[in-house]
C-alpha cells in the first residue's frame, strides 16, 4: 500500500538574538514533517507490520531529508528524527516508522552522518507538541549541538494519521557556554568508554 500523505511542511527557525546577548552568527533549526495516513489504522493488531514499514520508510525518509537539504544545503551539523501518531493508533505505529534502517539510513547517508538519530515518538491529538530532538552529527558528545525543535500542527494528526519528522540545525544552540562531555570526563578522571565508571 503506497504512502497516502497530505500535507508536507517545512519550518525554519533563525535565531539572531538569545537571552541578552546578539547571537554572533544566527542559527537556523529547521525540520521537515510529513502528515500521513496511519497505514495500520481501524486494522486491529497487526502482528507483521513490515510490509508497510518497508515500502514507507525510505519514501518518507528521502522524501523529508530532501526538504532539509534544500534549506541546509552542505551546513547541515545537527539532526534527529520524531514522530505523533493519532490517537486512533499506537505507540508502535509512530515507532515503526522512525526506527527502522529503511527510513533512517536514507537520512544518516545523504549528511554522512556517524551518530545515530536521537528521537521522540508520541500519541496525541490534532495540535499535540511535536519535539525534535538534535545532536551532532558526527559527534554525540559535541553539547554545544544538544538542542530541540518544539513545534505543532494544529489539524494533525487526526485519529488515522501520523506525523513524521526529521529535524536538523546549521550551527549549535545560540551563545553555548556549558562545556562538552570530554571536558567533564576528563576532570572526573572518568573513561570516554566508561562515563558512569562501572
Amino acid at each position: 500500500m503506497p504512502v497516502e500523505i497530505r500535507r508536507t511542511l517545512t519550518l525554519v527557525q533563525t535565531t539572531h538574538k538569545e537571552g541578552w546577548k546578539e547571537v554572533a552568527e544566527p542559527t537556523k533549526l529547521v525540520s521537515a514533517l510529513a502528515i500521513i495516513r496511519n497505514p495500520w489504522f481501524g486494522r486491529g493488531h497487526v502482528e507483521d507490520m513490515s510490509p508497510e514499514i518497508r515500502e514507507h520508510g525510505p519514501h518518507l525518509g528521502k522524501l523529508l531529508t530532501d526538504m532539509l537539504l534544500d534549506v541546509t544545503g552542505d551546513k547541515m551539523e545537527g539532526c534527529g528524527k520524531a514522530s505523533v501518531v493519532g490517537m486512533g493508533g499506537e505507540l508502535e505505529h509512530a515507532q515503526a516508522l522512525t526506527h527502522t534502517l529503511w527510513f533512517g539510513n536514507e537520512f544518516r547517508e545523504a549528511i554522512n552522518a556517524k551518530s545515530y538519530l536521537v528521537f521522540t515518538n508520541t500519541r496525541g491529538a490534532a495540535g499535540s507538541s511535536l519535539m525534535i530532538p538534535l545532536m551532532d552529527k558526527d559527534d554525540g558528545g559535541r553539547r554545544s549541538h544538544y538542542q530541540t525543535i518544539h513545534t505543532c500542527v494544529p489539524d494533525a494528526p487526526a485519529d488515522d494519521e501520523i506525523i513524521v519528522a526529521l529535524g536538523a540545525s546549521v550551527g549549535g544552540h545560540p551563545n553555548h557556554r556549558i562545556g562538552d562531555r570530554y571536558t567533564d570526563l576528563k576532570e572526573m578522571g572518568r573513561d570516554l568508554d566508561n562515563p558512569a565508571g562501572v
